[in-house]
């Protein structure tokens, strides 16, 4: 494994799913598995081992589930990203996932060059958001009462804050806003942490899932 190599866990009780996935990920470079597990329970105890950069993470296995998988990661392992694999398509189940702390959703009939961009995607901007998701999350967060756009008063948010979010939105990397701003990574970092903590969310995904549900971004 290289320094600059993905750490990744993929978790789902079937074993024919998993070694299929697994001959993809051979075909990726700078990816490297280092947990495989059946279900949550089992993941949390190899946890302890090695902690991935990003976990493939199935939604429904026996020995918690990844709904309750997904809310404990984020409460012992807030750094890692989950990419949730599924075949469920339910807009509700996406965006609720989005906003317990999952940083991707895509469905098991997904190609290689997809996961390869999905896996790469989250750990560059945090979350990962393809044309199916998207409509998804449009349909099932935007507020349909036809009330005009806020500004971010009820939030407290500085113009300042506003502009990171919307670059957020545009997928800029912090480095990439900090040059466009002619500011530092340090502060963007902050500006990001504090949009974080005045929307009440656990990431930079739910973020903007929260942004788009009030109406604080149009995309």
């Amino acid at each position: 494994m290289t320094e600059k190599s993905i750490k990744l866990g993929l978790v789902d009780d079937h074993n024919l799913f998993r070694e299929g996935i697994k001959s993809l990920l051979d075909k990726i470079s700078d990816v490297t598995l280092v947990l495989e597990a059946v279900n949550g329970k089992d993941m949390f105890t190899k946890l302890k081992n090695d902690v991935p950069d990003v976990i493939l993470l199935d939604l429904e296995m026996e020995e918690m589930n990844g709904v309750d998988a997904t809310l404990k990661l984020q409460e012992t392992y807030p750094d890692v990203k989950i990419l949730i694999l599924t075949m469920h398509k339910e807009e509700r189940m996406i965006s609720y996932l989005m906003e317990i702390g999952a940083n991707g959703y895509l469905l098991k009939d997904t190609t290689r060059e997809e996961l390869e961009e999905a896996i790469k995607t989250v750990v560059k901007s945090g979350f990962y958001f393809n044309e199916f998701v998207s409509q998804a999350l449009l349909k099932g967060l935007k507020n349909k009462s036809g009330k005009p756009l806020k500004i971010g008063k009820d939030y407290h948010l500085t113009a300042r804050e506003l502009e990171v979010l919307e670059l957020i939105a545009q997928e800029f990397t912090t480095a990439e806003i900090a040059e466009k701003l002619f500011l530092s990574v340090r502060t963007i970092e902050g500006h990001r942490k504090n949009l974080i903590s005045k929307l009440g969310v656990k990431n930079t995904a739910g973020l903007l899932i929260k942004a788009i549900k009030e109406k604080l971004i149009v995309i």
